[in-house]
C-alpha cells in the first residue's frame, strides 16, 4: 500500500504532494512499482499533529481521488477518522476505509456497513495530539490484541463482512520503541485473530531511535525495509510504504529466497 499525504504538515512528507495533479502522477507511479493499494490522506496524525476541520480534509482529499480514478485504475483507501470524509471519498472512487481510530467515532461503524467498503481497524492509545504522552501497557502484544479482536467483532455486528475487515497493530500510535518492537516480535498474534493485518512503520521515528544517524524520515529507508520484511515474515497481509518499488523489490527478493 502506497502513502500518499496531502498534508502540509506530515512527519515524513508534508507538503510533498499538493493537488489534484500531482496525487494523480504519484498514484501512476506507485502502482507501476507495483503497489497494490495507495492509501490517500488529508490529516497529518503524527505524534502532536492537531486535527483540521472536516471541510479542509474534503477539499484536500475529493479532488485528489477524483483525478487519482480518472487516470489509474489501482484500488485507493481513505485514510481518515470521519463518516463524512469516508462517505465522500468512497463515492468519489475510493474502496477502502483506512481508519486510525477503528471506526469508534459515532456513526463509524453503521456508515461502513452501509458502504460496504473494506476496512482497516487500527490500535492507538490516545490521541495524535497526546499519544506519546507516557503511554502504558499490561502487555502490549496481549493488549493490542484484544483491542482489535473487540474491534473487528463490532465491526462484524454492525454488518461489516468478515472478508472486508482488516487490522493494524498502530506501530507509533501511542507506544515506545520498546512497545514497537514487542509489538513487530509478537506480530504473529495479531495474525492469528484470523483477519488480514496491515503494518504501517514506514519511515517511522522507532527508526531515529534505533539508529542515530537517520535523523530526518528520509534517512530511514533501510529500517523501513526491515520492518516491511519482519512483517511479511510473521504473516502480514499487506505493508503501508512511502517507498514503493525499493519495498516491492525488497519482498520480491525475500519471496525467492524463502517462498
Amino acid at each position: 500500500m502506497g502513502i500518499i499525504n496531502l498534508t502540509p504538515d506530515s512527519f515524513s512528507d508534508g507538503g510533498a504532494v499538493s493537488g489534484p495533479d500531482l496525487a494523480a502522477e504519484r498514484a501512476r507511479q506507485m502502482a507501476a512499482a507495483g503497489a497494490a493499494w495507495v492509501d490517500v490522506g488529508g490529516e497529518s496524525t503524527r505524534p502532536g499533529a492537531e486535527p483540521v476541520s472536516e471541510a479542509e480534509e474534503l477539499a484536500r482529499v475529493i479532488p485528489a481521488i477524483a483525478a487519482i480514478r480518472a487516470h489509474c485504475a489501482v484500488p485507493l483507501s481513505i485514510d481518515t477518522r470521519r463518516p463524512g470524509v469516508a462517505k465522500a471519498a468512497m463515492a468519489a472512487g475510493a474502496s477502502m476505509w483506512n481508519d486510525i481510530s477503528a471506526l469508534r467515532a459515532p456513526g463509524a461503524l453503521e456508515t461502513a456497513a452501509a458502504l460496504g467498503c473494506a476496512v482497516v481497524l487500527m490500535h492507538m492509545q490516545g490521541e495524535p495530539a497526546n499519544m506519546q504522552e507516557r503511554p502504558r501497557y499490561r502487555n502490549v502484544v496481549v493488549d493490542v490484541a484484544a483491542f482489535l479482536e473487540a474491534r473487528a467483532r463490532a465491526a462484524l455486528a454492525a454488518g461489516i463482512a468478515r472478508e472486508r475487515i482488516w487490522l493494524d497493530p498502530g506501530i507509533g500510535f501511542g507506544k515506545t520503541l520498546a512497545h514497537n518492537l514487542r509489538l513487530m516480535r509478537g506480530l504473529g498474534a495479531i495474525a492469528d485473530l484470523g483477519f488480514p493485518v496491515v503494518l504501517g512503520a514506514s519511515r517511522k521515528g522507532m527508526i531515529g531511535l534505533l539508529d542515530a544517524t537517520a535523523k530526518q524520515p528520509n534517512d530511514r529507508l533501510g529500517g523501513s525495509i526491515a520492518l516491511a520484511l519482519a512483517a511479511a515474515r510473521a504473516g502480514a497481509s499487506m505493508v503501508r510504504v512511502h517507498d514503493v518499488r525499493e519495498t516491492v523489490q525488497a519482498l520480491k527478493v525475500e519471496a525467492a529466497l524463502h517462498g
